[in-house]
């Protein structure tokens, strides 16, 4: 793998410049202040930034590989649609139970820090990863504990990631800078499938797990040798979260909810993420049981390729004036998607069916962020994300439990000849096991569309921008302190 991690500016304003956003542009809010008490100037934070983007550009890439491996690696042993859902259970889970303990670490600590700890903590897991592979020790049910230690370290990147966007980039471009976030983490998914498939068959799960591991240590590099990230000065809402570690994981509850708005955009999630989480497990064995795992790369590449594309709309565009309208028609049209990926078990409208569903991902994720960022100040904003970011995948940890019994004993004998689901669906999808999963999925779909429906339609939902008023961002980033 090629790693470029001296970038010339130069080339990133270009970038920028393509997608129309310069760097005079993202710093043209923190210019309008002549008195800037900040010790780290705006070009410095812009630069900043930038750095962050390209170290965890680089470190998703490399996971992207162990993920793809460590996936099919674990469905090659076991031909088990379970065991596949508890690896990604054990992905979700620290994210609910850990979540409110990484937001206030991010919070207290200085958020730089607490990215490096999260990267070196991860890297380890992987570590251990390719050294049991290595040795031929390696068991699925392992899998599980190393899933699970590596994404107890990923919760604390989030908030600190993600909390990071406010204090180096002005307000009136969260929405092209969360959408920069979303690129970095469609690029791997674009040439990374592919590039796992092929490396799965050449160099094994081992040899990708060390390079996964490398590319955490360049990250970790470029963090300590480039980045400094301005402490948020403290508010009012601050002044109210500090006391006890106990006493500033609740505040993170409470901020929520006594915000009706934000708490009721968090229960769209909360239920749109509960039917992604029954689909996850799905999507892996419903390409194997018809194709081979090469397939299965070349439809994920084409997939981050309409991540890529929502990225760079979302980059260039902003998500508009009001970004809950961009938030709920991509998530409608991400369900029409997914509501055709049952119709017909072809190569083609699979591939079809995931780049449309994956172009509406980055839309949805990065007006949501740009929101939130909008309304919470920052300097409680680690503890608020990472409660947020906690009862919005507390379904998906339930939910995979319900994809094996669903496929296995519903759906694949319900929709094969003589099933009962036969005279239902069978004009529409065809007849046959190898259709089950997908039109479980298709089913998913519609109810994901009546959630959108219904969230359009809800008016505290919908005029949560009007509604809640925003912290004052601007003077935040003239006033934060430095490092």
């Amino acid at each position: 793998m090629d790693i470029h991690p001296c970038l010339p500016w130069e080339l990133v304003e270009a970038w920028f410049r393509s997608l129309h956003i310069t760097l005079k542009d993202l710093q043209a809010g923190k210019d309008k202040h002549k008195n800037m008490s900040m010790t780290q100037t705006p070009g410095k934070s812009m630069r900043s930034f930038l750095i962050i983007w390209i170290g965890q550009l680089v470190s998703l890439i490399g996971s992207q590989l162990t993920g793809f491996a460590l996936g099919v690696w674990v469905y090659d042993q076991t031909r088990s649609v379970l065991w596949l859902a508890l690896t990604q259970i054990a992905m979700q889970a620290p994210y609910v139970l850990l979540s409110p303990l990484a937001g206030v670490l991010a919070d207290r600590w200085n958020r730089r820090t607490a990215m490096v700890v999260s990267d070196l903590g991860a890297g380890l897991g992987v570590l251990v990863t390719a050294v049991l592979f290595i040795n031929h020790q390696l068991q699925p049910w392992m899998v599980i504990p190393i899933n699970f230690w590596m994404a107890a370290f990923n919760t604390l990147m989030w908030p600190s990631y993600t909390a990071s966007v406010t204090m180096l980039v002005p307000k009136e471009h969260y929405g092209r800078a969360n959408g920069f976030v979303q690129l970095g983490e469609a690029l791997p998914q674009i040439a990374g499938p592919a590039l796992a498939g092929a490396l799965y068959v050449a160099i094994k799960l081992g040899n990708m797990a060390l390079i996964d591991f490398v590319t955490y240590l360049v990250a970790v590099v470029l963090m300590l040798a480039f980045v400094r990230i301005p402490s948020p000065q403290q508010t009012e809402d601050g002044r109210k979260a500090s006391g006890s570690i106990w006493q500033e994981m609740r505040f993170g509850w409470e901020y929520i909810f006594a915000r009706k708005g934000l708490f009721s955009m968090l229960m769209f999630f909360m239920a749109i993420n509960f039917l992604s989480g029954v689909m996850n497990p799905l999507f892996m064995p419903l390409i194997l049981d018809n194709w081979t795992a090469d397939v299965l790369g070349y439809i994920s590449t084409l997939m981050g390729v309409g991540m890529l594309v929502g990225t760079l709309v979302m980059s260039a565009w902003g998500g508009g004036k009001r970004k809950i309208y961009t938030l709920l028609v991509a998530a409608g049209a991400g369900a029409f998607f997914l509501m055709a990926v049952g119709l017909r078990v072809t190569i083609p409208m699979f591939a079809l069916c995931g780049f449309g569903f994956m172009f509406t991902v980055p839309l949805m994720n990065a007006a949501s962020q740009s929101i939130w960022q909008s309304k919470v100040a920052p300097d409680v904003q680690g503890r608020v994300f990472a409660v947020r970011r906690a009862i919005s995948v507390s379904t998906q940890i339930i939910a995979p439990l319900l994809a094996a019994p669903l496929a296995d004993y519903v759906f694949k004998p319900g929709i094969a000849a003589g099933g009962f689901l036969v005279p239902f669906f069978g004009p529409i999808v065809g007849v046959g096991a190898n259709h089950g999963i997908g039109l479980l999925i298709s089913l998913l779909g519609f109810l994901t569309l009546l959630v959108s429906i219904a969230a359009f339609f809800n008016p505290i939902i919908r005029n949560v921008e009007i509604n809640l008023p925003d912290h004052v961002a601007d003077e935040v980033l003239s006033n934060g302190a430095p490092e």
